[in-house]
């Protein structure tokens, strides 16, 4: 004979009709038109959406490096790509004196381990940092040697 009472039964049978088994896919269709970017988090208040840079996967001797070198390597980066801004970034004049430290589709130098990360369903990662984590800007991620 069970202990629970009527209530936490019913209760308990609700919460398990919520979840939806590891087998079964749903399909969004409203996701279908939607791109890649447009599908990454937004940032809120003064964050920043960054994509953190793994570098060329081949280093300058001609040796291939493995996903798990290069996932290591982007942890630690300090280079990262402005993807997204939060609608409050670098709006605040006393701190920025309205002028923004950078702009969506800029490199920049950042903390190395500045930001919450996030997976992807390709398994690459994005970082959300706050828009005055940013270090500076650059032309080209190839020119700040990482380590």
């Amino acid at each position: 004979m069970s202990n629970l009472s009527a209530a936490d039964t019913l209760a308990k049978s609700s919460l398990d009709d919520a979840y939806v088994s590891s087998e079964e896919r749903v399909l969004n269709p409203d996701l279908l038109d939607k791109t890649l970017l447009e599908r990454m988090p937004n940032p809120a208040g003064w964050k920043l959406l960054v994509l953190p840079y793994k570098g060329k996967g081949v280093t300058e001797g001609g040796i291939v490096l493995t996903k798990q070198t290069l996932d290591k390597e982007g942890l630690a980066t300090v280079i990262a790509y402005v993807l997204k801004k939060g609608p409050l970034a670098y709006q605040d004049d006393d701190k920025f004196g309205g002028i923004p430290w950078c702009e969506e589709g800029q490199w920049v130098l950042i903390g190395r381990y500045a930001g919450a990360r996030f997976s992807l369903e390709d398994d690459s990662e994005v970082r959300i940092i706050n828009d005055d984590e940013v270090i500076g800007t650059i032309l080209n991620p190839d020119d700040i040697k990482s380590g």
